[in-house]
């Protein structure tokens, strides 16, 4: 059976960097970190104090005010998102558009890891108070992860498949890999795919702060995002979107539209192993790579930078560096290699998201992102990790890494188009 290929024509990033993915792309290349003291709430009791909290956003400038009071801010950051990849891409739906969609025939794939947190704590708290009687009408659809979707649908009239993969840290890997796979099979001619994540809240804080899994350089929070650096100590917590436009290859052509990069490969396993720690030398995550790149039909050496997953914890940068090595062999000491997560935090449900559209960029703008903060080599880290600085270089294939919390691993290749 003969495949439909699938390509990239718009993309949308918000992220502590910037709202808008020129601005988040121009600091990353300035090696900016969009790390620091959490300004929202009180974290003296807490063992970290510091966040990648999204500063400049206005969800007004993308939603009617009256709409902004019902929606929780991962909504809001999920259609900001999508808007800009759309314009980007002028994706046409319906048939008064030239060469528009039939709208059954778009999809929106945008999920979610923990969805709308603060709208939770916030009517939880009013219950308390003043009775679970009293609650926002509201509520339940600011709380749901399949609202995000379920607007930007509304708001685009498409009609085809609508709703969320929840994967964790996979989770918008798993909304872009799953597009191209309905893209690709004919389900879909056209997919917005991608996940949204607004979980820096006092609950999403102290959840990961108890946990142990979280930095505590609270003295420097800038330089708490370190991966691969033998004195990382654990992930920073980000939010943000990650939204990208997918489009039946010939369909896209024909419109004229300005393809960004192809989808090339998709991998999607499981360690079965345990609920936090990554599998033992990174056996899950080296089966998931070699997947995406057998569904592409490629060798090892046709990736020339993998955008890591690197999210600067003890256990995970060690795990992800021998997969590498255990799937590219002695080509991962040609591979570059870099973590955008030294300056995103990590994104959680959005961050697969957010690093499909840097692949993208990377692809078309031949520039590698840097890992920052890195300054003490790990001897269990040893690739190629585009410290400090970005790198001006052409790469043809890129591989990005996301793997979540219950053991769920996804890989997505991207390739420069051609």
């Amino acid at each position: 059976m003969s495949h439909r290929r699938v390509v990239i024509t718009g993309t949308g990033l918000i992220t502590a960097l910037g709202t808008g993915t020129e601005k988040t792309w121009q600091a990353m290349l300035a090696g900016r970190s969009g790390i620091a003291s959490i300004t929202r709430f009180e974290t003296a009791k807490l063992d970290t104090r510091f966040a990648a909290e999204v500063k400049d956003f206005q969800p007004e400038q993308f939603i009617d005010k009256r709409e902004v009071r019902r929606m929780d801010l991962f909504s809001q950051y999920a259609l900001a998102a999508t808007e800009m990849a759309i314009k980007e891409s002028g994706l046409p739906i319906g048939p008064d558009a030239p060469h528009g969609y039939a709208p059954e025939k778009v999809g929106v794939i945008v999920g979610s890891g923990i969805g709308g947190l603060s709208s939770l704590e916030e009517q939880h708290r009013k219950g308390l108070e003043k009775g679970f009687d009293r609650l926002s009408p509201f509520f339940i659809i600011q709380m749901i992860t399949n609202m995000a979707p379920g607007l930007i649908s509304i708001r685009y009239g498409c009609k085809g498949p609508n709703w969320s993969p929840v994967s964790a840290c996979a989770t918008s890997a798993h909304a872009i890999g799953e597009a191209w796979k309905s893209i690709r099979l004919g389900e879909t001619d056209a997919v917005i795919a991608g996940g949204s994540e607004a979980a820096i809240t006092p609950l999403g804080m102290g959840g990961f702060s108890v946990m142990k899994a979280m930095s505590t350089r609270n003295e420097d929070p800038a330089g708490a995002s370190r991966p691969f650096d033998k004195e990382r100590d654990g992930f920073v917590l980000g939010e943000g979107a990650g939204i990208v436009v997918l489009e039946e290859l010939e369909n896209a052509k024909k419109r004229g539209a300005h393809i960004l990069a192809e989808v090339v490969g998709y991998g999607a396993n499981s360690d079965a192993y345990h609920v936090t720690a990554p599998a033992p030398e990174g056996e899950g995550a080296a089966r998931c790579m070699r997947l995406a790149l057998a569904s592409a039909e490629m060798n090892p050496e046709d990736v020339g930078y993998i955008n890591a997953h690197g999210t600067s914890t003890p256990l995970n940068d060690v795990n992800e560096t021998k997969a590498i090595k255990t799937v590219f062999g002695a080509h991962a000491r040609k591979l570059a290699v870099s973590s955008t997560k030294s300056m995103t935090g990590h994104m959680l449900g959005a961050a697969g998201g957010a690093e499909a559209v840097v692949s993208v960029l990377t692809l078309l703008r031949r520039v590698i992102p840097p890992t920052i903060n890195y300054s003490t080599p790990d001897p269990e880290c040893d690739l190629d990790y585009v410290p400090n600085q970005a790198r001006e270089q052409r790469v043809d294939v890129v591989m990005s890494n996301s793997f979540g919390f219950g053991g769920t691993n996804t890989v997505l290749l991207f390739k420069r188009f051609k």
